[in-house]
This record gives structure tokens, C-alpha cells and sequence, in this order.
């Protein structure tokens, strides 16, 4: 699908979007929109001929310039409950320790974002230096909620674990219990001590819920503002928050059921929760609260695969950090170095 003469939907979110009719609707509606906020915001297309703007899974990013000829980047998301909430969250940290929000639209989920590099991200740093840049961002993200206007759109993630309580079983059984009853019940107990404590705890701060090493990117040399950072320090940020509101650990689970191939092969489970404690210390976290979020949440995205086709290696890579991180790897599952990373998995 081409958006006008300039742009063009790269394949994979025409082929995603494709599979259901409010998603077709959303890929019609792209020309106009994108035209839209191109003209109202003034701005221009900076993609070379032929070029595909940059996506995720839930949008795509078109870098553009302004009327000023500064460099920004134009993202139109799919809109859903994360989205239309990202743009409060940008607006509270205002461009520290994430991307700096320009301007925004609620009604198109459109958002005017600076330009960071699509192609320096966490991914490619040692995981030691990693932590360390993770730690000093998750620091700056997690304030505290206050009265300023967008506190009010974050769902609560001790209610998210209150509604798993509910959800986990009932999916555990409708999908031919796909794995033992007590890895279902280790993840009961986590949603059911931390969805009770974790209202009380005094701890909610905004939490990153997607906070893995893709979603960190840096800010180009030009854009650190000066004497911020040395010549050759590299800004990084985070991007793509899906925000809500409670216990910072959280955050962590992305970490580790991403790069499980630089889980040392003598004892990958013995890494994994190293890394565990090794990003959350640089954070100033608790490291078993975040191995209990993380055995929570795999399971979760354990239930999630096994009902959808073509995920079995995904499904695996799941039960494999979810058993693990509960004390018993699960027996029968590929080594940790032969699980797919997220969004590499064959069926």
C-alpha cells in the first residue's frame, strides 16, 4: 500500500493489519491520515526514494522534517488502550529519559517525535554497560503520580494482576493445560500477592511495561544538548512505553526473555537470574520482586502463544524463563541458546 507518492507501509504491518477488519479499516485510513498531519504540522517526508518508514508491531515511525528544516519523526500508531495512552506518559517525562514528545493528536494517535538513531539501540551494547544505561533510565522514569493532567489514563498493574488472577486459570484450561498446574499456580501467587501488597505499597511510580533493549535508542551527537555529555558519550532514551502505574519491577521482564543467546552455556539458568539481579541493582530495584513479575508475566505470554498458530517457539521460550525463574526448568524444552528471539519464532 503506498501512502501518496512519498510513503509507503512496509509489508509486514499491511500483512499483520490485514488479518482483521478494524485493521484493514486502520491500513485504509493511512493515506488520509498520514497527508493529514503532514500538512498540518508542516512538515516533509525525509525518506529516500523507495525507502519503507520505520516500524514496530503497533505502528510505524516516518522520519520528516520540520518547517525549520529540524529532523523529527512522524509515528502513527494503531490505535489501542497502550497507544492512546503513550503520548501522557512522553508529556510527563518530558524528553528525559525518553523521546521528547513535539506534539501529538489523540484523536489519530499521531505523535511528533524527535529524531533519535532507528539504528543504535541497546541490542548491540554488552550487557554489563547495558545495565548500567537501563539502571540510570529506569531511575529517571519512575515518577511518582502527581496531579498533573494524563495520571488518569494508566490502567494499575496490581489490577492487571488481580484480572489475571482471574484470566490465567480459565485460559490454562481452555488451552489443553499446556503446561504443569504448578507453574500456573506459581504465577497465581505472584498476581496474588503482588495485585493485594502492590496497591498498598506506597512504591507505584509510571513503569516502562515494554522496557526491553530495542525499545532504547539514542539521541544522534548533534542532539545532546551541550555540556549534558562528553563529545563521545552516547544519549540514550527510551521509546514505546505502553505506560501503566505500580511496582517498578515490572519493568524487568522484557530483559529476559530477550538476547537468551548471551546466557553463559555452562549454567544459562544461573544467568538468567543474574541478569535478573544484575539490571535490577543498576536500578536500585528488588530482584525478587522482578523474578516474581517476570515468572507472572511469561506465563501470561506463555497462555498467549499457545492459543495462536506459528508460536510454538515462542510458546517454548516462555515456559523456558518462566519455569526457570520459578526454580524448575521445565523438562522437554529446546536449550535456552536454541530458543527464538521475539519475533523470530517458526511454527
Amino acid at each position: 500500500m503506498s501512502l501518496g507518492t512519498e510513503v509507503a507501509v512496509p509489508p509486514a504491518l499491511s500483512v499483520r493489519y490485514g488479518r482483521t477488519s478494524a485493521g484493514r479499516a486502520w491500513l485504509s485510513s493511512l493515506p488520509d491520515l498520514v497527508h493529514g498531519r503532514l500538512q498540518h504540522w508542516e512538515l516533509a517526508v525525509d525518506l529516500e526514494p523507495g525507502a519503507f518508514p520505520w516500524h514496530g508491531h503497533g505502528g510505524m515511525v516516518i522520519p520528516v522534517r520540520r518547517r525549520d528544516g529540524a529532523l523529527a519523526a512522524l509515528k502513527i500508531a494503531f490505535p489501542h488502550d497502550e497507544a492512546k495512552a503513550e503520548r501522557h506518559a512522553l508529556s510527563l517525562w518530558g524528553g528525559s529519559g525518553a523521546v521528547r514528545l513535539l506534539d501529538s493528536d489523540a484523536g489519530t494517535c499521531a505523535m511528533l517525535l524527535e529524531r533519535l538513531d532507528p539504528g543504535y539501540s541497546l541490542q548491540t551494547v554488552p550487557l554489563p554497560e547495558a545495565a548500567s544505561v537501563w539502571g540510570g533510565l529506569m531511575r529517571k522514569l519512575s515518577l511518582v503520580p502527581g496531579d498533573e493532567p494524563g495520571w488518569q489514563e494508566f490502567d494499575h498493574i496490581a489490577g492487571r494482576a488481580e484480572q489475571w488472577s482471574d484470566d490465567l486459570p480459565a485460559d490454562w484450561e481452555q488451552q489443553g493445560r499446556p503446561f504443569p498446574r504448578w507453574l500456573l499456580e506459581a504465577a497465581l501467587e505472584v498476581c496474588q500477592v503482588r495485585g493485594a501488597v502492590g496497591r498498598r505499597s506506597g512504591r507505584d511510580v509510571l513503569v516502562h511495561t515494554d522496557f526491553h533493549y530495542l525499545n532504547v535508542l539514542a539521541r544522534p551527537r548533534s542532539a545532546v544538548r551541550s555540556g549534558t555529555a562528553g563529545p563521545d558519550t552516547t544519549e540514550f532514551v527510551a521509546i514505546d512505553p505502553q505506560p501503566m502505574i505500580g511496582e517498578p519491577e515490572f519493568a524487568v521482564a522484557p530483559l529476559l526473555w530477550n538476547r537468551l543467546q548471551e546466557l553463559p552455556r555452562s549454567n544459562p539458568a544461573g544467568g538468567l537470574r543474574q541478569r535478573c539481579g544484575d539490571f535490577s541493582d543498576a536500578a536500585g530495584l528488588d530482584a525478587d520482586v522482578a523474578r516474581q513479575w517476570a515468572v507472572a508475566r511469561e506465563v501470561e505470554n506463555a497462555l498467549w502463544y499457545a492459543s495462536r498458530p506459528g508460536h510454538r517457539g515462542d510458546l517454548a521460550r516462555s515456559l523456558w524463563v518462566s519455569s526457570t525463574l520459578a526454580g524448575r526448568t521445565l523438562d522437554g524444552l529446546p536449550a535456552a541458546h536454541d530458543l527464538p528471539e521475539p519475533g523470530q519464532s517458526g511454527s
